[in-house]
């Protein structure tokens, strides 16, 4: 009896392993497929066009009664962002990174393996000023990374002024080489 139970059910189970199986098959066969035609998607965009840098030109000194004692640091100008959306603002703050770090810009395409990559949010008030940082992902395996880009954001201030949005709250995925040097997700030239 147990014989022709087995006979029976044997096969039952052997089919609906082979059609799982097939499931499995076709669903990781899909999966990568899309991914390959996101990474094409990807690679036909042009790269992103360079802002034209501007040119702040200060206003007239006025003759001061007493010699100035001390000298004031010179203040940085950074054209404000007309964003509508975070999205938009992402790219504009991403430009104003690679502007401040061009020295420390992975240049290519980066390598497979990176060293941490880590996904930020950045609260920026009206005036350009860094007021929060939040990880969403922070690369725990790499706690100096961390503290480089924390020291990172808060020393590039101020960004670009969200003069339509007031203030902003963006993220953006920092890709880090072992070499020290990073790309952002936003500009971001690929992976090999």
């Amino acid at each position: 009896m147990d014989h022709s139970i087995n006979c029976l059910v044997g096969p039952l189970i052997t089919k609906r392993f082979n059609m799982l199986f097939q499931k499995l098959y076709r669903a990781s066969l899909w999966a990568s497929a899309t991914s390959i035609i996101g990474l094409l998607a990807a690679c036909t965009n042009p790269p992103p066009a360079e802002p034209p840098p501007t040119v702040q030109t200060p206003p007239p000194r006025q003759p001061t009664a007493q010699p100035a004692t001390s000298l004031a640091p010179a203040s940085t100008y950074v054209q404000p962002s007309n964003a509508t959306t975070p999205r938009e603002y992402r790219r504009d703050g991403a430009s104003h990174l690679y502007t401040k770090y061009a020295k420390r810009i992975y240049p290519g395409k980066m390598p497979p393996l990176l060293y941490a990559i880590g996904v930020l949010q950045v609260d920026i008030d009206a005036k350009g000023a860094v007021t929060a940082l939040h990880w969403m992902r922070a690369p725990t395996q790499a706690p100096e990374v961390v503290a480089e880009i924390e020291h990172s954001v808060r020393k590039a201030a101020p960004f670009p002024a969200p003069v339509k949005l007031g203030r902003v709250t963006y993220t953006d995925t920092w890709l880090w080489d072992k070499s020290g040097r990073f790309q952002l997700d936003t500009l971001t030239e690929g992976q090999l």
